[in-house]
């Protein structure tokens, strides 16, 4: 098992004192009314650059955008149901495959369709999300967030983040009541 985070804590990535080169950010959570109406959520990442923006609109990573153009962040697939344990929804990143530009990969989940189905983050509990090393399967960090998020509809989990050559993650939990449209808007994706 990795450290747990608090939020606002950060961790060093790292396997023996060796960086790794590719993980997966693992992304959790349950609704906390079963039987109610069924909240789909959907985790996104958005690639920013030295500026705070993200490098592109193809750099904002999503359920109809899997990919950056050179592949370094995937997002392995939707999950409309949250159901099950372990990971709801997946994103790889090849640390050593990002642009030298990029500083860092935030970590997104957003209520699909919020404001007309009238949901948000206080249907949501046992949200969480990990970092996982690709060569060992070792989770190295995991941050699980306590939502008090009632009118919140888009979250901020985490970022994964470059300083002085090594790669660290923050746990961040901050959430957004404009969905995930102002958390692109933030970053500087076009929406519209």
């Amino acid at each position: 098992m990795g450290v747990s985070l608090s939020k606002g804590e950060n961790a060093v990535l790292n396997r023996d004192g060796a960086p790794p080169a590719d993980v997966t950010v693992g992304l959790g959570w349950d609704v906390s009314a079963p039987g109610g109406p069924k909240v789909d959520l959907d985790a996104s990442a958005i690639v920013v650059g030295a500026d705070g923006k993200v490098l592109s609109d193809r750099h904002f990573v999503f359920f109809n955008n899997l990919s950056v153009p050179d592949g370094s962040v995937r997002h392995t697939g939707d999950s409309r149901t949250g159901e099950g344990g372990g990971d709801d929804e997946q994103i790889a990143v090849n640390l050593d495959g990002l642009a030298a530009e990029v500083e860092q990969v935030l970590f997104v989940v957003s209520v699909y369709d919020a404001e007309a189905r009238g949901q948000s983050f206080g249907q949501v509990e046992d949200a969480f999300i990990r970092v996982v090393d690709n060569v060992t399967g070792r989770e190295m960090c995991r941050y699980e967030l306590a939502l008090d998020a009632a009118k919140e509809t888009a979250m901020v989990f985490g970022a994964l983040y470059r300083r002085g050559g090594e790669w660290k993650f923050r746990a961040i939990g901050q959430g957004y009541a404009s969905g995930l449209a102002g958390i692109a808007a933030d970053y500087g994706v076009n929406v519209g």
